[in-house]
């Protein structure tokens, strides 16, 4: 089961400039660990409040969207074998980060599991 490790924009502004590369490191240390461990899938920080929301007529606007109060600012996905196990990497990541982590499961897609697999992937 794959599982959304995430946290809001802002959560790590709490944090010294000068602590930063600290906090990198240590989160960069969980990752490998994961890495290590067989479980990871992907991670990345995102742009700060930079965002385009593309309409189903294909209309690009700035984003995010109007009505979002809480914006994303980074994510781990880890491939475990049950929620707890995904609780304990969460634990890890808010530890590094500094920060509160969100865990949520990402529904499993036999299709694009299939086309996957069809792919070498």
């Amino acid at each position: 089961m794959r599982y959304l490790i995430s946290f809001n924009d802002g959560a790590m502004d709490h944090i010294p400039a000068e602590d930063l590369p600290e906090a990198g490191k240590a989160a960069h240390a969980v990752i490998q660990e994961a890495v290590d461990a067989g479980v990871f899938v992907v991670a990345a920080g995102l742009e700060r409040q930079r965002a385009s929301v593309v309409a189903t007529d294909g209309l690009v606007t700035d984003g995010p969207y109007p009505e979002t109060k809480e914006v994303l600012g980074g994510f781990v996905v880890v491939d475990v074998a049950s929620r707890e196990e995904a609780l304990g990497w969460a634990a890890k990541v808010a530890a590094a980060c500094r920060c509160a982590q969100e865990v949520r499961e990402l529904m499993p897609d036999p299709e694009v599991e299939a086309m996957l697999r069809r792919a070498g992937r």
